[in-house]
């Protein structure tokens, strides 16, 4: 009997009951191999991770798993309006004041926490960027019998006291500059903000953007789901004092040319995890490009298998460390 053999790099999607909420999950991989989770960040559906970063942890022997975040993708979206003028919340959160909001990061890591619990799994790998990387840091401070190792990608404790994107960056996040929901003022939009923040030595093709923006416009589009993943990491506020309770073996990768969450929030990550590995990569924005994709899947897989990246490794041709 002819079987059908599957691609260990081929994904498998399935929707998980956990927290209350069903989360579409993709996995790809060995099954028994060890799980690293992937956590995506605000407003970015689970196919906003590259193909071949994925594949090269799946290519390595792991079992990879990917999700929807609530309130976006294909996982279960919050029926809940929003009050407060966005500009109002924004000056609230740079002060440090409360904000009401349907949900926190708090939840979300909860939601990654039973997510886990939910695949049968004791514990796992993870890896975070951005918004994902602040939910990693909660969920390996407050559940950290979950979590093996930890990798923070362009990431930060949400401080208030860290500096803000730089000028008119803000402006585009979850489509704040121009008007229009329909398929191609959306693409256009999206267009113009990942050109933004997107690494200036690697820019992507402006065709290759394209497709994947129409892609996960297809996909799913929830702006007031954006809108409240944007509240709850203003209503969360800052993470330092949790933050300093990660135990688990961490790297933190941040590119030295990051406009939305600036190099220096890499840095107070490292003070506040002194075990931890800071790599900055020059040239490297707000994105994962194709040409890096090799580099940060080393760095992480370092941690992941307990070794460590050596001091003198070159990430394209620039020394380790380099700002």
């Amino acid at each position: 009997m002819n079987m059908k053999e599957t691609s260990p790099t081929e994904p498998q999607s399935r929707y998980v009951h956990a927290n209350g909420l069903a989360f579409c999950v993709e996995t790809r991989g060995d099954p028994s191999g060890e799980p690293v989770l992937f956590i995506m960040g605000l407003a970015a559906q689970l196919t906003l991770w590259p193909e071949n970063l994925l594949n090269i942890y799946a290519e390595a022997g792991y079992r990879v798993i990917c999700f929807d975040n609530r309130d976006i993708g294909l996982s279960s979206h919050i029926d809940e309006r929003l009050t407060g003028h966005p500009i109002m919340v924004m000056a609230r959160h740079r002060l440090g004041m409360s904000i009401d909001a349907p949900y926190t990061l708090h939840d979300m890591a909860e939601d990654t926490a039973c997510l886990i619990e939910a695949l049968d799994l004791d514990s796992v790998h993870v890896v975070g960027v951005s918004m994902g990387g602040m939910i990693a840091q909660l969920l390996a401070a407050i559940f950290p019998a979950r979590v093996r190792s930890l990798t923070l990608i362009m990431t930060s404790t949400n401080s208030p006291k860290l500096p803000l994107p730089k000028p008119g960056v803000i402006l585009k996040l979850a489509g704040m500059s121009a008007k229009g929901l329909d398929e191609e003022t959306v693409v256009e939009r999206g267009l113009m903000f990942w050109n933004v923040i997107g690494s200036p030595d690697y820019p992507p093709r402006e065709e290759e953007l394209r497709a994947r923006l129409l892609r996960d416009y297809r996909r799913s589009f929830d702006p007031a789901g954006i809108r409240r993943q944007m509240r709850a990491i203003m209503a969360t506020g800052s993470l330092t004092s949790t933050t300093r309770r990660i135990n688990a073996d961490t790297v933190i990768i941040h590119g030295s040319d990051d406009p939305l969450i600036r190099p220096v929030a890499a840095d107070e990550l490292k003070d506040l995890l002194p075990h931890a590995r800071l790599e900055k990569i020059r040239g490297m924005g707000h994105d994962l490009p194709e040409a890096l994709l090799a580099d940060i899947a080393a760095i992480s897989l370092a941690v992941i298998s307990g070794g460590r990246v050596a001091p003198e490794r070159e990430l394209s041709g620039v020394p380790s460390g380099a700002e």
